[in-house]
């Protein structure tokens, strides 16, 4: 039912959000066939000379997958970007104290930055004046920027800079001198840390189950539900009448191409008719 009408078949990519249990399509792909060339008289030459209709096929990568990143990542300060994604990736902060020379902690926190930028990092500094460093980083924060770097007196008088992570809050004193090499490893271990966890959070919300009762006390638990099914369009079409209600119908979200072994044998959950394949079923956006 989710194949793109008209089209010969459609693969897709799907989200999962664990707070409401509920799935949404990231990225499809549909494999359109000839059916719109003979529609529309879409031909070319091939090598024999002849003319023939043209193959088509239709890529989309939604702008949902925005939201799917904002719902995952984010926590009760706001957003959580993943570097490679974020449109910023580190922010400087002079922490000016009464009596100290701003002017130098503020030149330096400039040179940090045009260090960070001439590797490719894409950095930016924060002067406001009519702000505090306090505010500044809830500020940051929110917009979840992956990694802040303070500068104070104390760090201009040992070379160093405090650099804080935004995924987990972690604090580290780094040699400035070093300070670029860091900055990159800190990057790809937030990557690497955000994605790790989101795949946790997915796997601890998939629920096998083989029978109609396992599958609705699943869907009740708001589970990512992986079943045996008959592959019939209308025992999909009563599996979406029967679990129809306040929460939304339950649905195919896609099949996997990495098929686990399914036993001989084995019943479709919703029809009890002999199972074809293995399944994802849930709600969705």
């Amino acid at each position: 039912m989710e194949k793109f009408a008209g089209g010969l078949y459609t693969t897709s990519v799907e989200a999962f959000i664990p707070n409401t249990g509920r799935g949404i399509q990231g990225a499809t792909s549909h494999c359109l066939g000839q059916n719109f060339a003979k529609m529309f008289d879409i031909t070319f030459e091939n090598d024999k000379g002849s003319r023939s209709m043209v193959w088509q096929n239709s890529w989309a990568y939604t702008t949902r997958s925005i939201g799917v990143m904002v719902m995952t990542h984010g926590d009760d300060k706001g957003l959580v970007l993943p570097p490679r994604v974020a449109p910023l990736q580190v922010v400087v902060i002079p922490v000016p104290y009464k009596d100290v020379d701003t002017a130098a902690i503020v030149n330096e926190c400039k040179r940090i930055v045009e260090t960070l930028e001439k590797d490719g990092i894409r950095a930016d500094l924060d002067t406001r004046e009519n702000y505090s460093p306090g505010w500044k980083y809830s500020h940051w924060e929110m917009k979840g920027v992956p990694l802040r770097i303070e500068i104070g007196p104390k760090d201009m008088a040992n070379n160093q800079a405090r650099v804080v992570r935004r995924d987990n809050g972690a604090k580290a004193d780094v040699p400035t001198a070093n300070l670029v090499e860091q900055v990159r490893v800190l990057l790809d271990g937030i990557q690497e840390n955000l994605f790790e966890t989101a795949k946790q959070k997915r796997d601890a919300c998939l629920k096998v189950v083989n029978t109609w009762d396992e599958f609705i006390a699943a869907l009740n638990d708001k589970k990512f539900i992986l079943a045996p099914w008959c592959d019939e369009e209308e025992v999909e079409k009563d599996v979406k009448a029967r679990t129809k209600g306040e929460l939304g119908a339950a649905k195919t979200l896609c099949t996997p191409f990495e098929q686990p072994d399914l036993p001989e044998g084995t019943k479709c959950f919703a029809s009890g008719k002999p199972a074809k394949k293995w399944s994802f079923w849930g709600r969705s956006y």
